[in-house]
């Protein structure tokens, strides 16, 4: 960051988001470019009027530069660490980690002033994922603040970018450890509840730590009842309705691997993975001769939209989903239904549930709305980033 960077001057008119410190600089917002600037490069963000508004990562793209500090002065050794640092005290404030949790998330883009980086703390370990070139190329000095933020608390960090990062970038690199070493799967702690977490060849960082207030909210009506966890992965909702009394649990995924995971986590726990089954086949499929059997069912997909483009068929896929659900599950059924793709907002997500039941014809209550944890905060002046929206819903 000590290095010359180029400018990039906005549009007359077109500051006003920025001015309002949403993070996003648009290609169409761009009026100069000054300097020879590759695809990561620090810039200068300059207004109409040659103000500094701004310093970020460049890419050459829509969203053009990713911004990081809103400061006229240029960001300097000391950056990272005050990031994370910042961070890092913003998840003390909220009791993270604690007896009962080891495992948070800690840097959350946006809503953590760093558009373009996740980084998942597994009980010392410490995932980083890249979402931008920038990152990328910024990832050693991210390395660095780390230890000097966390110091004896971590032992590892593994860089795991290559489903992330655009471009050719992503063939590029290597997924590595930058620090230290862990044995996978690790097994960490959510209020309580053991999960095997392998971010070495998992989904994502290897776990879904935006789930842990839904499932822990999905314990408190399980006793007794039925429950099927569809594209369950590595079975997090499945082991809180077993601790919740569950008499019966399905857990429904696609890959073999997850399910094979499942299992495991559901005998780390003290639970039967035999009695409990678990079934390596499409959603869709498994649901279709399964009327009148479940009194909960839980529908937490992947994104089936990340652009906006794919939009409407996510909303094709989102109504086909519930209205499988809406159609098989008991009379008196609860059902938790959430999407996490970014272009599908809270509004557009409840009227595709309402369509389905409505298709259905079944008598539909909204009984909670449920959304990300504290560990993965909004920006106010980001809004975009409130991606995972879910409700609790009563079927008649």
């Amino acid at each position: 960051m000590s290095k010359s960077i180029g400018e990039v001057q906005i549009k007359r008119g077109k500051e006003h988001s920025l001015k309002r410190f949403h993070p996003w600089v648009f290609s169409g917002a761009i009026h100069h470019i000054t300097g020879t600037i590759n695809d990561g490069d620090w810039v200068m963000v300059k207004g109409a009027d040659e103000s500094i508004m701004g310093f970020g990562h460049y890419q050459n793209g829509s969203i053009t530069v990713r911004v990081l500090s809103f400061s006229s002065e240029a960001p300097d050794e000391h950056f990272w660490t005050t990031k994370i640092a910042a961070a890092y005290a913003q998840r003390l404030a909220i009791n993270l980690p604690n007896e009962t949790t080891n495992s948070f998330r800690l840097m959350h883009g946006e809503g953590d002033g760093v558009p373009g980086l996740v980084i998942d703390f597994y009980d010392g370990a410490a995932i980083i994922q890249a979402h931008s070139t920038g990152m990328h190329m910024d990832r050693r000095a991210i390395v660095n603040a780390l230890q000097q933020v966390l110091k004896e608390k971590l032992r590892a960090v593994y860089y795991k970018s290559q489903g992330t990062l655009p471009g050719r970038v992503k063939h590029e690199i290597v997924e590595e450890y930058l620090f230290g070493m862990s044995v996978v799967p690790h097994v960490v702690l959510e209020n309580n509840r053991k999960f095997l977490v392998d971010w070495e060849s998992g989904q994502k960082t290897g776990f879904f730590l935006d789930q842990r207030e839904n499932r822990h909210a999905l314990e408190k009506f399980s006793k007794g009842k039925h429950v099927l966890n569809t594209f369950c992965y590595t079975g997090g909702f499945s082991v809180y309705a077993l601790y919740g009394g569950a008499e019966l649990v399905h857990s429904v995924d696609s890959s073999a691997r997850a399910i094979e995971l499942t299992k495991k986590n559901i005998e780390l726990n003290g639970f039967d993975p035999i009695k409990h089954a678990c079934y390596a086949i499409d959603t869709f499929e498994f649901m279709e001769d399964k009327h009148n059997l479940y009194d909960v069912i839980v529908l937490d997909p992947p994104a089936f939209a990340k652009h906006k483009d794919a939009r409407h068929q996510a909303i094709k896929g989102y109504q086909r989903l519930n209205a499988e659900a809406f159609r098989i599950i008991k009379k008196g059924g609860i059902i938790m239904t959430f999407s996490c793709s970014q272009v599908i907002d809270k509004k557009l997500f409840y009227d595709t549930v309402v369509s389905a039941a409505i298709q259905v014809g079944r008598e539909v209550k909204v009984l909670q709305h449920l959304s990300q944890p504290a560990d993965h905060p909004v920006s106010a002046f980001h809004p975009e980033g409130e991606y995972l929206k879910g409700m609790i819903l009563y079927v008649n």
